[in-house]
């Protein structure tokens, strides 16, 4: 599969990256680390935006994380308009933060800052994969 078929709406088929969407498949949320300066990208970087290394390994985000924020997007970008209102969260891992959903299991009352949430890939319509938010 490739990066066209990440996310509800795909704005590229091509990306250095690619591999994401494969891990995806896998159930697997990446992130990559540069391999001279140790900096953790995420969205996954094929080069290092703090020392421009193009070293770098991919690494799982498999252990919880903080959420650091939300919020409630009652008015969709186009391609989301259907699915609003939809619950945003930053997600702090110590290191670097991932931006994404936040599953729609989880009442909108009880999503909290600080609460630990985990990433975990998910299954959309037509094929698509992405990642979203859940209780840890």
């Amino acid at each position: 599969m490739g990066f066209e078929n990440f996310g509800k709406v795909s704005f590229t088929a091509e990306t250095k990256a690619s591999d994401f969407v494969t891990y995806l498949e896998q159930g697997k949320v990446m992130a990559t680390k540069c391999r001279k300066c140790g900096a953790v990208s995420f969205p996954p970087k094929m080069d290092c935006p703090s020392c421009f290394e193009s070293s770098v390994d991919w690494i799982e985000v498999k252990a919880p994380g903080k959420l650091a924020t939300y919020t409630v997007v009652t008015y969709g970008p186009t391609g989301f308009e259907d699915d609003a209102p939809y619950t945003l969260g930053l997600v702090d891992y110590g290191d670097f933060k991932v931006f994404g959903r936040i599953c729609r299991d989880i009442p909108t009352n009880e999503i909290k800052v600080g609460m630990t949430v985990r990433a975990v890939a998910t299954k959309l319509p037509d094929n698509h994969i992405a990642y979203e938010f859940v209780k840890a």
